[in-house]
C-alpha cells in the first residue's frame, strides 16, 4: 500500500511539473522571459547530475563546466557549418573574417546532425569514464578529487581562448538555424523551450530510477562507507564511474540545448567560475534529495539573473553570503527543511513539565473465589 501511494505522488508530482512547464509557463511569461526559463532549464538539467554524483556519491565535482562547453561547442559547431552551407559558404563566417578558406579536420564530422548528436553522448560520457577510472581505481577522493576537476575546468576554458579555430575568447554565437529551423521565428524559440523542459523531466526521472534501485543503495553506502563496502566484495571505484559519468552526460546535454536556446557558447562558460555557480545552485537547494538541485539551480539562476541587474557589484557577495549560511547552518539545503519538518511532526509530543507521566496500566489477576481455592 506504501509503495502504491508513492509511485502515486511521483506521478502526480511528474504531472504538475509538466503542467507548469507546458502549459501554464508559456501561457504567463512573454518570449524574452520564456527564453530565459529555457535557460535556466539547462542549468537545472546540470544540476540533477551534480545532485547524484555528490549529493549520493559524495564526489565534490568542480568541473563539470567542462562537460557542459563539449556539449555547447559540440552543438555550436554544427550550427554554424549549417549556417554556412545554407549561405553557399565553405567555412563559418567568423573563420572568413580571420582569412580560413577551408575547413579544419576536425570540425568536418560535425557537419552531419547524426554524428553531432552521438558526439554530444559519447564523447564526454567517455572522457568521464576514462578521467573517473583513472581516478577513483587509485583511491583518489575527496579534496583532491575536487581540485584535480577544477584545474580541468581551468585548462580547458585556457585552451579554448587560444583556438581562433573555435572563436578564441569570443565562442560561437551568432546562430540562425536549428536543424533546419529558424531560430527568430518565437514559434520555434518556443519548440526548444519545451525540448529542455521534457529533457528535464526525463533527466530527472531517469535520476530517480537510479536512487530508487539497489545501484542508488550502493552509491549511498560507498558514500557513507567505502571500505565496508569494498570488504563486501563491490568495487567503490566502479560505482562512482557510473555516476561520475550520468553526471557528465547529462551536463554535455545540457550545453547542447543552452547554445541555441541563449545563441552563443564562450569559454567563459566553461570554466571554473561557471563550475562553482552550478554547485551553489545545489547546495542551496539541497544536494541529497531529487528535486531540490533542479529548484537550487532555477532559483540561484533567477535570482543572479534579478538582483545583477540591479545591484551588480553587490549580487556577488550576497551569492557567497547565501552559500555559507546554507552550508554552515543547512547542510541539507532548503530542501532539507521539509524532510526537518516532516519529522518534527512525527515525533511524539512530550507531557509539560510538572504534569505527572500517566501510569501505565497493568492488568491484574482476577480473584479466584472458588471453594477451597488457595489463597
Amino acid at each position: 500500500m506504501r509503495t502504491f501511494i508513492g509511485r502515486w505522488q511521483t506521478w502526480a508530482a511528474f504531472a504538475v511539473a509538466a503542467l507548469v512547464l507546458f502549459v501554464l509557463a508559456p501561457a504567463v511569461l512573454s518570449d524574452f522571459r520564456l527564453g530565459l526559463l529555457g535557460k535556466f532549464l539547462c542549468f537545472a538539467i546540470v544540476a540533477v547530475g551534480i545532485g547524484l554524483a555528490w549529493g549520493r556519491g559524495g564526489m565534490l565535482v568542480l568541473g563539470q563546466g567542462v562537460f557542459f562547453g563539449l556539449g555547447g561547442y559540440m552543438m555550436g559547431m554544427h550550427l554554424k557549418i549549417a549556417d554556412a552551407q545554407i549561405r553557399g559558404d565553405d567555412v563559418p563566417d567568423f573563420m572568413q573574417i580571420a582569412g580560413v578558406r577551408e575547413l579544419p579536420s576536425y570540425w568536418a564530422p560535425f557537419a552531419s546532425p547524426a554524428f553531432t548528436l552521438l558526439a554530444i553522448v559519447v564523447v564526454p560520457a567517455a572522457i568521464a569514464a576514462a578521467l573517473g577510472l583513472g581516478v577513483f581505481k587509485r583511491r583518489v577522493k575527496g579534496a583532491y578529487f575536487a581540485i584535480l576537476s577544477q584545474a580541468l575546468a581551468a585548462a580547458l576554458a585556457i585552451l579554448l581562448v587560444g583556438q581562433t579555430s573555435l572563436g578564441g575568447s569570443n565562442g560561437l554565437s551568432g546562430f540562425r538555424t536549428f536543424f533546419g529551423f529558424t531560430l527568430n521565428d518565437p514559434v520555434n524559440r518556443r519548440m526548444l523551450f519545451f525540448i529542455a523542459a521534457a529533457t528535464l523531466l526525463v533527466v530527472v526521472a531517469v535520476v530517480r530510477q537510479l536512487m530508487q534501485s539497489r545501484y542508488g543503495e550502493l552509491l549511498v553506502a560507498v558514500r557513507d562507507g567505502e571500505e565496508r563496502v569494498r570488504f563486501l566484495g563491490y568495487d567503490p571505484a566502479n560505482i562512482k564511474v557510473v555516476a561520475y559519468t550520468v553526471a557528465a552526460l547529462f551536463a554535455s546535454i545540457a550545453g547542447a540545448l543552452f547554445t541555441p536556446i541563449v545563441g552563443f557558447i564562450a569559454p567563459s562558460q566553461v570554466g571554473i567560475l561557471p563550475s562553482i555557480a552550478f554547485l551553489i545552485g545545489v547546495a542551496i537547494g539541497g544536494r541529497t534529495t531529487l528535486l531540490g538541485p533542479v529548484l537550487g539551480a532555477i532559483g540561484v539562476a533567477w535570482a543572479q539573473t534579478v538582483f545583477s541587474e540591479r545591484f551588480p557589484s553587490e549580487w556577488i557577495y550576497a551569492q557567497g553570503l547565501l552559500f555559507i549560511v546554507v552550508v554552515g547552518f543547512f547542510p541539507a539545503g532548503f530542501a532539507g527543511l521539509s524532510v526537518l519538518a516532516r519529522r518534527s511532526r512525527r515525533r511524539r509530543p512530550e507531557a509539560p513539565p510538572g504534569d505527572p507521566a500517566p501510569a501505565e496500566q497493568v492488568d491484574e489477576p482476577e480473584s479466584d473465589t472458588r471453594v477451597g481455592a488457595p489463597t
